[in-house]
């Protein structure tokens, strides 16, 4: 750890007293300074601080990024002593005070997380080598996509400071957490011990100090960045080409978990010229026995992600870096690069379903609900066939939606199009056709499918078993989305 265990018991006291929390430094500051620092305008917070109590001192040392005298930060981290904090790299001397060596973040209602000063507080320092990410925006996609449902082993590869344990903790009885970085599972084993945790904290690159043992939920916020393989950052470097790291966590997923276990990691893919992304990504299933929802969230082109990833690191952006990275790109036909979470389960199945989709439009969160309903839709679909679907009762989803487009003709207005949406959860939009129209408009729980195509059957003059051929398929596919949901009963 970075402080003794008696210099955690001092820091979490110090940190308790003040107030240092979300919630006390929010009533601290009051909406209007709160909003501010949410967008790092921290005048407002600053003035609210001049008071510099135990309170105010911690905000200006730790939110405002801002110098103190040394005598006020050794009253508010009292009783630890200053001495241990320089000693952690809590704080440091700069100039004519003492400023913060490291973040220590308010998390959830009664969290901190400790980890590594960001880029953007040392303007023009380049970032070492194993510096350790804080909450970030990657971070808080994984948080939201995971599934929380009550587990007895969760394990999370890549760990960095610590905040997937945290949340695991919530919800697993027992946390196993790894990372290849030492520096970072001291991070880790600070931020666990600082809010009473115990985790098991495992030193190896990716799977390697798990070997052999299952779990019943992994996660991972591995290194996922895509280019030639050189690592500088391990936070961001896996050492292997392309996209490789997706794959290779894919391949080992059916080895770690338990039966019905759940695997989620966020992943990044390459779109080559000439193939599709999702084809490619599916491949990484092929094989594993397991079902797989992989959601595409964003999409950059070369130039965008590398001046991203260069920018992340800190420090001046090299331009012969830069461009040697977008010459393997070109030498690799990549077009872009997309971004989004792979969710994977051990269903015990011959026949897994393997679905890779573009969902780039808002989702309704927690989207951790939205994967473990899918999964559940599945698991129901996957024990009925055509005559089970048929024979079953179906509402629409509550606020569906339906949006046509129509021209002008001579004979009045003639549709062209015709739009499902879904203003809730997962928002999918989706052109239908009259079918589709049909069955959705007659989902209002009451009759069973079959009788409701029975009364399509003799309003189109075909037969029932000639519509139900054409439906099952359909039916099949809008209870997986969600737009229809089976009535109990």
């Amino acid at each position: 750890m970075l402080l003794s265990p008696a210099g955690v018991d001092a820091l979490r006291t110090a940190l308790t007293r003040a107030g240092y929390t979300s919630d006390g430094i929010a009533a601290r500051l009051g909406p209007q300074a709160t909003a501010g620092v949410a967008r790092n305008d921290f005048r407002a917070a600053l003035r609210a601080t001049e008071d510099r109590d135990p309170l105010g001192t911690l905000i200006r040392l730790f939110v405002g990024e801002q110098v103190e005298p040394e005598e006020a930060v050794a009253a508010a981290l009292a009783p630890l002593p200053l001495a241990d904090a320089f000693a952690a790299g809590l704080v440091e001397r700069y100039g004519d005070g003492l400023r913060m060596g490291l973040d220590l973040e308010p998390y959830g209602t009664d969290w901190w997380v400790l980890s590594d000063v960001p880029a953007s507080a040392r303007p023009g320092r380049p970032l070492p080598a194993e510096h350790v990410l804080g909450i970030g925006g990657a971070t808080q996609t994984l948080v939201g996509a995971t599934v929380r449902r009550p587990v007895e082993t969760a394990l999370d590869l890549g760990t960095g400071s610590g905040v997937q344990a945290l949340h695991l903790s919530t919800h697993a009885r027992r946390v196993t957490a790894t990372d290849l970085s030492e520096r970072a599972l001291r991070f880790a084993a600070t931020t666990a011990a600082l809010n009473g945790q115990d985790w098991e904290l495992l030193r190896g690159d990716l799977v390697a100090p798990v070997a052999g043992r299952r779990f019943d939920l992994v996660v991972s916020n591995p290194p996922f960045v895509v280019g030639p393989g050189t690592t500088t950052h391990v936070y961001r470097d896996s050492g292997r080409v392309g996209d490789a790291v997706g794959a290779e966590l894919a391949a080992a997923a059916p080895g770690l978990l338990t039966e019905g276990g759940t695997m989620q990691y966020l992943a990044n893919w390459v779109h080559v010229a000439g193939e599709d992304w999702g084809d490619r990504v599916a491949g990484w299933f092929a094989g594993t026995g397991l079902d797989a929802w992989v959601l595409q969230r964003e999409v950059a082109d070369p130039m965008a992600y590398v001046n991203l990833w260069l920018a992340d690191v800190g420090g001046t952006v090299d331009p012969q870096r830069a461009a040697a990275w977008l010459d393997w790109f070109d030498a690799h036909k990549i077009e872009a690069v997309g971004f989004g979470i792979v969710s994977l389960r051990r269903g015990g199945h011959d026949d897994p379903v393997v679905r890779v989709e573009d969902l780039r439009q808002r989702v309704e969160p927690p989207l951790g609900d939205r994967i473990a309903d899918w999964f559940d839709r599945q698991d129901w679909l996957r024990v009925r066939d055509t005559d089970g679907l048929l024979a079953q009762r179906y509402r629409a989803a509550d606020g569906l939606q339906l949006r046509q487009e129509a021209t002008m003709g001579d004979e009045g207005w003639a549709v062209d199009r015709q739009v499902l949406v879904m203003p809730h959860g997962l928002r999918w939009s989706e052109e239908i056709d009259p079918l589709v129209l049909a069955l959705v408009g007659g989902a209002d729980g009451k009759l069973p499918l079959r009788d409701q195509l029975a009364l399509l059957a003799a309003a189109h003059d075909v037969t029932v078993d000639e519509l139900a051929e054409a439906a099952g398929p359909i039916v099949a596919h809008l209870v997986e989305r969600g737009v229809i949901e089976p009535v109990a009963g």
